[in-house]
């Protein structure tokens, strides 16, 4: 009986031993660096993990994991989980897989067992078919580890590749993030950034200015606002820690699991979906007047359903995730009142992207034209339109999603092609009566066409009225017999000319017809898309 005793007391010893050891291991760096942390604005690691997963849903994975290396007395700053905390949990009763990194221990930089964690925690989430998502706060490479920290960034650049297509990938930068640290996220489908508290760069201030003499603050050079508007590497920006936090759970919402499911579907009868407004009134009937193209995602769409990404990069494009009936789809449009909604070199890149992405993961794509054209110059020339405008192109043509596309107002030339059109596999076009299609827009299209009209005019001594007149009517006679639907809608290029106000009826019919739309692509390792 003694003895049984005895056996108990050891036991419970052990237990609030280990009970101990965990509470301080859940401290990680020290309360004098969690301190720092929050007078920084920032959460803890814990904190963040806490807030982002269903309550005590999370489970950690690889909590005693050390660092192995004693150079240059790293050793001594040898803590339990090695700087990041992996593991998984429930976000909305969905399960997800997570690594968030611990600036308190090392300055949450990576090491050889630190690169090993993260990577066992990807690939769980492949093997489990699981969102991955990444809490990046670090200093970058630990120098002291030398080429086992490069190792552990090979063996995560390597499986971000790996899951690409295969799993939702979404990094959340909460704190620095440099050097190779940053082609991680850059591999990732989503990138998001916390205002005030988050940088992202390649090389440093110091370098740079070392290097090129350049003098450039840490903001300036990898803010959020930076990469916002100027690089197109970030997709949203968020003000605080936990609104950050609360725009990914959103995100996730409308989202699969794994490229062999289908996104999650809200009851549609949940919906209370008022008429839609007048989107005649939204759109003016003139081919060059500016108007907000969101106004009609709003009426086409779910209320309040669409979420945009990138907002503030390549604004002529808009692209985002949205509902249709609670189901899940993707939005490309024109934007009218940027460029003209004109598609340049950026537009491309960030539209052909998202489209690739709604692809890999079963999205339907509903595409809203009001396109002019590729926007001239020599600096867009210069730049690659032709091979970044491919890339649309190719993304379209690529895609085997359901693929719907609305053509509001104008659709010419190349640009036509390019906006999911009937040639690139578009399923269903449609257009609205006074939708011009053509190679070009009137005006342009007279002083080609009709030129030699215009000037027999003149040499007959016709004075600037009679032949401003003249330019009219070929106007009206080009009109007629090209810038409208129903030239493209007899060849089978548009499938049916609709009222506005039908617009989100028929695309709800649409979408719904082609729910069980299954294409198999010929058999290849991989295309060659134009980068």
């Amino acid at each position: 009986m003694e003895v049984l005793l005895s056996e108990d007391i050891v036991n419970q010893e052990r237990i609030d031993a280990l009970r101990a050891k965990k509470a301080e291991m859940r401290l990680g760096g020290g309360q004098d660096k969690i301190d720092g942390q929050h007078k920084k604005g920032k959460l803890t690691v814990w904190e963040r993990l806490e807030y982002f997963f269903d309550a005590g849903t999370f489970v950690e994975v690889g909590a005693f994991v050390e660092l192995r290396a004693d150079y240059f007395g790293v050793g001594k700053m040898k803590k339990a989980g090695d700087g990041v905390v992996t593991g998984f949990g429930r976000v909305n009763g969905r399960l997800v897989y997570c690594a968030a990194q611990d600036f308190t221990v090392i300055g949450g930089s990576l090491g050889e067992m630190h690169g090993k964690k993260i990577a066992a925690a990807m690939d769980l989430a492949v093997q489990n078919g699981a969102p991955m998502v990444c809490l990046n706060d670090s200093g970058g490479a630990r120098v002291q580890e030398g080429i086992a920290s490069m190792c552990g960034y090979g063996d995560i650049f390597y499986r971000n590749t790996r899951a690409s297509g295969v799993i939702p990938q979404i990094s959340v930068i909460m704190g620095p993030c440099a050097g190779g640290a940053v082609y991680s996220p850059g591999m990732t489908d989503f990138v998001v950034m916390v205002r005030g508290t988050s940088q992202m760069f390649i090389t440093g201030p110091e370098v740079i200015k070392t290097v090129t003499g350049e003098l450039v603050s840490m903001e300036d050079l990898g803010g959020p606002d930076v990469h916002m508007s100027k690089s197109g590497v970030v997709c949203h920006v968020g003000e605080d820690d936990e609104s950050t936090l609360d725009w990914v759970k959103k995100l996730l919402g409308y989202l699969p699991s794994n490229n062999l499911e289908n996104p999650p579907v809200l009851n549609a009868a949940e919906l209370k979906v008022e008429m839609p407004v007048a989107l005649e009134n939204i759109v003016p009937s003139s081919a060059n007047k500016p108007y907000e193209m969101t106004e009609v995602i709003s009426a086409v769409f779910d209320p309040g359903s669409f979420t945009e990404l990138q907002n503030e990069y390549a604004k002529n494009i808009i692209i985002g995730l949205a509902r249709m009936g609670g189901r899940t789809v993707g939005v490309v449009a024109n934007n009218p009142n940027q460029l003209a909604g004109c598609i340049d070199v950026n537009a491309s890149d960030k539209a052909a992207r998202f489209v690739r992405f709604c692809d890999a993961f079963n999205i339907p794509l509903v595409t809203l034209v009001d396109v002019p054209g590729f926007l001239p110059g020599t600096d867009q020339e210069y730049a690659g339109i032709i091979r970044h405008g491919a890339k649309l192109l190719y993304a379209f043509s690529e895609a085997t999603v359901p693929k719907t596309t609305v053509i509001l107002r104008k659709s010419y030339g190349g640009a036509y092609i390019c906006m999911c059109s009937k040639h690139l596999g578009a399923d269903v076009v449609l257009a609205w009566p006074g939708a011009e299609i053509a190679v070009m827009g009137p005006k342009g299209a007279v002083n080609i066409v009709f030129r030699k009209d215009i000037e027999k005019v003149k040499e007959a001594g016709g004075d600037a009225e009679a032949q401003t007149a003249k330019a009219q009517e070929c106007e009206q006679l080009y009109c007629d017999n090209f810038a409208n639907p129903r030239v493209a809608a007899a060849l089978g290029y548009v499938d049916d000319v609709i009222e506005p106000a039908q617009t989100r009826q028929l695309l709800l019919m649409h979408l719904a017809a082609l729910s069980g739309k299954h294409q198999e692509g010929p058999k290849r390792k991989h295309g060659n898309i134009p980068l």
